[in-house]
């Protein structure tokens, strides 16, 4: 395996997207079919362009995707952008000089303070890929996922059913096929780092926030969502916190501002391809 450079692009006047990971000749990020991304006010309906979307302090929920993913951010610097809201402030800043991608993050609000975040990466993948993550991983199959389950197999009531990566609940995840219909969100508990391996292509995505709850969120959608106009769209999401929603998360499934009133983080995101 050699590395191959990435280069990123972002675009801060609109949700500090990124717009672009490209490297050997690839784009990584996906481009999804909705038109009007750049007329998003705040409190919008979630328009799914694709490439990836900051969600803070929620994914799923209100406000769908958070709250930053429809604001702008300021620039502060090379490679640096500020979103200020009445709760928290977050700074995130990326690099890519030495090929490898680097977005470090710090969230200052008041001790205490609990929030999910994520890198909503939707990528642009071949039937062939698969993720590669630690086999036996609690995986959070969420409740989208019960219509895929023989009936009785959802607990009622439940908010999710948990199970071993790859198949949780007997759900193969770690492959991807071609598109079947369905969609279904997971959640890979305490998995901070994946690979997505496609062909010779091999993308490695790693999150640091010690102290923090860190996982890895899947939206597989093999063109089953949204039901007035399905397509296909895959994410591999780097996630503090353990539920899609906040309104949803325990005690220990949301991250939680310590007494310092900071948080800091950092993704990184590298590639290789096999000769």
């Amino acid at each position: 395996m050699r590395p191959v450079a990435l280069r990123v692009a972002y675009d801060a006047a609109h949700g500090g997207r990124w717009t672009s990971l490209r490297g050997g000749g690839r784009e990584w990020l996906w481009r999804g079919p909705e038109p009007g991304r750049h007329e998003v006010r705040p409190d919008d309906a979630f328009v799914d362009a694709g490439g990836l979307e900051e969600c803070l302090p929620t994914v799923r929920g209100e406000p769908d995707h958070g709250e930053v993913w429809s604001r702008p951010w300021r620039g502060s610097g090379p490679g640096s952008a500020v979103i200020e809201r009445p709760t928290f402030t977050v700074t995130r800043r990326i690099t890519d000089s030495g090929g490898v991608v680097v977005a470090d993050y710090l969230l200052a609000a008041d001790p205490g303070y609990r929030f999910v975040w994520a890198a909503h990466a939707l990528l642009d993948l071949s039937p062939a890929a698969r993720l590669d993550a630690p086999a036996g991983t609690p995986t959070r199959l969420h409740p989208e996922a019960a219509a895929l389950l023989p009936p009785g197999s959802w607990p009622p009531d439940a908010q999710w059913l948990t199970g071993p990566w790859p198949a949780p609940a007997g759900l193969t995840l770690d492959t991807f096929g071609r598109d079947d219909g369905t969609a279904l969100g997971a959640v890979l508990l305490d998995c901070a780092r994946v690979q997505v391996i496609d062909g010779a292509d091999r993308l490695t995505l790693e999150l640091e926030c010690p102290g923090q709850p860190g996982s890895t969120a899947l939206w597989r959608n093999l063109g089953g969502w949204p039901t007035d106009g399905p397509y296909r769209s895959v994410g591999v999401e780097p996630m503090l916190g353990a539920a899609f929603d906040l309104a949803d998360a325990g005690p220990d499934d949301a991250a939680v501002v310590p007494p310092s009133g900071e948080v800091t983080w950092r993704l990184t995101i590298s590639a290789h391809r096999n000769h």
